[in-house]
């Protein structure tokens, strides 16, 4: 009995149509079935033949190929959910009020759509907005649809000239994969597009003394609250600025977190030292809703919690350049070098895998303090 042969099926794109492209070694029988389905055509730059992309076209490859050919459609089907991170309604607002140069090609609607409807996080937008809007400039003379493959590598090359991080290099090619993949709805469509190795960079974290630090140089009690909740609840700061005041749950001495990176819930600790703080602020400040308000009302700023963190790092004389983040990284460690099991680490932090909270272990200095330098 002769060997089953093997077919690979293809999402294309050109004059502005989809079409099925099909992959296969070349054989007699193969060739022939080819020719027999619905207006087969050689596509030159891709390198295969291909039909339109119909309902009726893909059935008919499947009943063609019956009992002659195994149909690869690993490259084809969706095989994997669109948003596992999704944790909000998407923030598109901000796209109608910002202002660009005459000539500057921006999203289409329907990539913002796509994006609002799929729930990807505020910051997730912005960064594949970014991202894709630099692709499709760097080809202002190109339609969008008219790009391809060698494009695509031609503009990661560019970046890689101008010495963008592997991090950069990584969103570019989700924001890219995104429209052609997703709103147009193909699938795996540049499944082999070449991705930096992702990079493994230690976290960076502050001593005990130097939070305590950041925390006495802070200008008042607002302001102190908001360095003590990120640092003591491993907090990230979108997570701080979400808070709400019935969050702080003062009975069980826990801080519950809604709507975390994940679209996940979880429960942190209330340090009792925090806790008197915020009873503090609270009478003084009154929040009506979520426990860090503007002046004017309603949310506080990611910006404003980063210029605090920096002004009281800076005035704490700490030559590190200090981020919200950092705050979290050394919550993590410091709750390891005093022997708190990784796992509980990992619940506190909300961490999907415990090979995330592992980095940590690193960094801990309990991991050096049992090993005698070799100088000494």
């Amino acid at each position: 009995m002769e060997k089953l042969q093997n077919l690979t099926l293809r999402h294309l794109y050109f004059n502005d149509e989809k079409y099925i492209g099909i992959q296969f070694y070349p054989h007699k029988v193969v060739q022939a079935l080819i020719k027999e389905l619905p207006e087969p055509k050689w596509s030159k730059e891709h390198s295969m033949v291909c039909i339109k992309n119909t309902p009726q076209n893909l059935t008919a490859i499947f009943n063609k190929f019956k009992g002659v050919a195994w149909v690869n459609c690993a490259y084809f089907f969706k095989n994997r959910p669109i948003n596992s991170h999704g944790q909000e309604n998407g923030d598109i607002s901000w796209m109608e009020k910002r202002k660009v140069n005459d000539g500057y090609k921006t999203c289409p609607a329907e990539y913002l759509q796509k994006l609002s409807i799929k729930k990807y996080a505020s910051n997730t937008i912005r960064t594949y907005v970014n991202y894709f809007e630099k692709f499709i400039n760097h080809y202002k003379d190109h339609e969008i649809n008219a790009l391809n493959e060698l494009h695509i590598k031609s503009f990661l090359e560019h970046m890689v000239r101008n010495k963008c991080s592997n991090s950069a290099l990584n969103q570019a090619v989700n924001a890219i994969k995104f429209y052609y993949e997703i709103v147009l709805d193909m699938p795996n469509r540049y499944y082999e597009i070449e991705r930096p190795l992702k990079e493994h960079k230690l976290p960076k974290v502050l001593s005990k003394t130097e939070v305590l630090a950041i925390i006495e140089n802070t200008t008042n009690i607002k302001h102190r609250c908001v360095v003590e909740l990120l640092y003591s609840g491993g907090l990230r700061r979108s997570e701080l600025l979400n808070l709400k005041v019935t969050d702080i749950d003062s009975p069980r001495m826990t801080i519950r977190v809604e709507g975390a990176k994940g679209n996940k819930d979880r429960f942190t600790l209330l340090s009792e030292k925090v806790l008197e703080g915020l009873r503090k602020y609270y009478v003084k400040w009154k929040p009506s809703n979520f426990l860090f308000e503007s002046p004017e009302g309603g949310q506080y700023s990611a910006t404003s919690v980063k210029r605090i963190i920096t002004a009281a790092a800076e005035k704490a004389r700490i030559k590190k350049l200090v981020s919200p983040h950092m705050l979290r990284h050394s919550f993590a460690t410091h709750l390891l070098e005093s022997g708190t099991d990784l796992r509980q680490i990992q619940i506190l932090l909300g961490h999907n895998s415990l090979k995330t909270t592992e980095i940590y272990t690193h960094v801990a200095t309990t991991a050096f303090n049992c090993i005698k330098n070799p100088l000494d």
